[in-house]
């Protein structure tokens, strides 16, 4: 039995005066129109894969939204398992130019890209697509990497570094955050925290906020400092449409998402079960100030 190919792909899309269009593409090499997508190469993550299938495909520019869902088929080579994400396109004047890959690139209505598509997979992907709330901005609550145990360390709390695992882990954060778009980084004043996103900041061109209100030192005496600065932060973050990331710490971060789910209508039986492992991160999906779906995203 052939073992599950693992793919990944994007639903690139843009808004075309009030009518939302998608990025349908011909794949000569099998004569079919398709969503773009691929093989994870190697040890790859989903979603970076997703992301370089995409461009590679493509030639675009665009910003990840949300997770669109996964789906599975039967090809020669065995069963496939493809995951997709919703991703506006950023207008810079880049066009499509045939590749090796794709001759041709279409924007069409949600309804022609559905009748164009080739395979009834690709189309019930656009059908969950319509019904994900693709147009919202991501506010990333990241725990920090995987730090040096408590009880190895004699110094202050705060300044108890990474370990050599949490080390690798900081180095390759910026290919899962990368995709969307990441414009603000806020840190606890923690080493182990500021050290988990200096690297993938430097790699942005971005310096990182400092903020003592999301410390786990802080969380400890006054819990609403650390509420107060999500609550604050997710308006601004809503209101400007800038995807930004809070690292901070596992007692802190459960708190900040049980504040902005609030006033939500994401249920908890749709969120990511369990606690977030070092390095693991939940992306908050946010418009009009509101939740409007969350993602899980595993550690590099």
């Amino acid at each position: 039995m052939n073992p599950t190919v693992i793919a990944a792909g994007t639903v690139v899309w843009r808004k075309n005066k009030k009518r939302i269009e998608i990025a349908v593409v011909h794949r000569p090499r099998y004569d079919d129109w398709s969503i773009p997508k691929g093989k994870v190469e190697g040890s790859e993550s989903l979603i970076a894969c997703a992301y370089r299938e995409g461009q590679e495909e493509t030639g675009l520019d665009f910003r990840f939204g949300p997770f669109v869902g996964q789906i599975e088929y039967l090809t020669e080579e065995g069963l496939k398992q493809v995951s997709y994400w919703a991703a506006e396109l950023v207008e810079n004047g880049k066009e499509f130019s045939p590749n090796s890959e794709v001759d041709q690139l279409l924007w069409l209505d949600i309804d022609s890209a559905i009748e164009k598509l080739s395979r009834e997979s690709d189309k019930e992907i656009l059908e969950r697509f319509n019904d994900v709330p693709y147009q919202s901005t991501p506010l990333v609550l990241l725990r920090h990497a995987k730090a040096l145990a408590r009880e190895e360390w004699q110094g202050e709390d705060e300044d108890r570094p990474l370990e050599v695992r949490g080390q690798n882990q900081a180095r390759r954060m910026l290919i899962n955050y990368l995709p969307f778009g990441i414009k603000e980084i806020h840190t606890s004043d923690a080493v182990r925290c500021y050290d988990t996103v200096t690297a993938m900041g430097r790699a942005l061109g971005i310096e990182p906020l400092v903020a003592k209100d999301v410390s786990e030192y802080t969380f400890k005496k006054n819990k609403d400092k650390a509420i107060d600065y999500i609550k604050e932060l997710s308006l601004y973050v809503s209101a400007t449409n800038t995807p930004t990331i809070v690292c901070s710490h596992n007692p802190v971060l459960p708190k900040m998402l049980g504040k902005l789910l609030k006033k939500s209508k994401v249920a908890e039986k749709q969120l990511p079960a369990g606690k977030l492992q070092p390095g693991d991160a939940w992306i908050v999906f946010l418009s009009k100030k509101k939740v409007v779906q969350v993602d899980f995203l595993v550690a590099p």
